[in-house]
């Protein structure tokens, strides 16, 4: 379907006294995207919310919602009732759990098909970040993007394709350097710098002393944390670490087993080795090089009939091994 007959679909679903309500998991590619989608419903719907159902703790997403004024507010403050449209953006319904309270009107997403069940669903997994895709539509309808939008659908494109190191393809690139036109670069620049604090830096720290490298693949497990987001951080850092081609961290909140997973783009799926490895135990899964996996503690528990952090760390090793030994792409 070319661009002109996808948004003329997409704009049929909407109507004048609309209020839409996207949701988001927020990252810098999502946060974007649904910006994107504001600014294209402006004047054509009678009111347009983001909200997000995840924590967002990791500075420099922080950074980028107070610079780029994206006006996110937490999906729990919602009520369905009052809205009569539904948009995901950057995942789909089956992601997560807490997108399930709503039947969508609209899905856009670059991760592989795993639910296109709406009435206008765009999925197209060969674009490395949904703020490519977004961008085009802005380009087609020949909306010109602020400063603060073009900024953060860079921020998006240079975050999910690790600065055009993983998963981009040239129509990430002309969508870049369309955005560069337009955007803030004190925004891009002040989000980049925002990368860790003070107490990611002690956790990071714990990362490093505790770490277990098995097979050039870098583990941690943190027991049990209030910040999910640090593990991303540590997940990221260890990649770069010589000759770590995988780095797989974890940690307990609440009643989940949380693992993020990161590879160098040279290996194995990372999206379905966490399938493969976690999938039965919650959900799991995302792209060739990153994932995360969110297990029911109780069920895990069952498998290892263990109740201490190092029984869990032990199980999490077993199970990338035992699935790396496998054929996975």
């Amino acid at each position: 379907m070319r661009n002109i007959e996808r948004i003329k679909t997409f704009s049929a679903r909407f109507a004048k006294g609309d209020r839409v309500l996207v949701v988001i998991n927020a990252d810098p590619d999502a946060i974007a995207s649904a910006m994107a989608i504001k600014r294209i419903l402006w004047r054509k719907v009678a009111e347009v919310t983001i909200a997000h159902f995840n924590r967002i703790s990791r500075p420099d997403n922080l950074a980028m919602i107070e610079y780029t004024e994206s006006g996110l507010i937490p999906l729990e403050s919602i009520k369905k009732e009052t809205f009569q449209r539904f948009v995901v953006v950057d995942s789909q319904p089956d992601h997560n759990e807490a997108f399930s309270p709503f039947t969508y009107d609209v899905i856009i997403d670059h991760h592989p098909l795993s639910c296109d069940k709406a009435a206008y669903a765009d999925i197209r997994p060969g674009y490395g970040a949904c703020s490519s895709l977004m961008t085009e539509y802005l380009k087609t309808l020949k909306i010109k993007p602020s400063a603060k939008l073009a900024a953060a659908l860079m921020l998006g494109i240079k975050t999910d394709t690790a600065d055009f190191t993983r998963q981009a393809n040239l129509r990430d690139i002309r969508a870049f350097q369309y955005l560069y036109r337009f955007a803030d670069m004190n925004i891009v620049t002040k989000v980049e710098r925002a990368l860790i604090t003070e107490n990611n830096m002690d956790f990071l720290g714990l990362a490093i002393k505790k770490r277990r490298v098995v097979n050039n693949r870098a583990f941690f497990h943190a027991g049990i944390i209030s910040k999910p987001d640090e593990l991303v951080v540590v997940a990221d850092f260890f990649l770069n670490v010589a000759r770590v081609n995988w780095s797989i961290i974890s940690g307990v909140m609440g009643r989940e087993l949380i693992i993020i997973l990161r590879n160098d783009g040279l290996r194995k799926g990372a999206g379905n080795t966490a399938k493969d490895a976690f999938g039965k135990f919650g959900s799991a899964g995302g792209k060739k090089t990153m994932a995360r996996a969110e297990l029911s503690l109780k069920l895990v528990r069952k498998e290892i009939k263990g109740v201490s952090q190092k029984s869990l760390a032990d199980w999490i090793v077993c199970r990338i091994e035992k699935t790396a030994g496998k054929k996975i792409e």
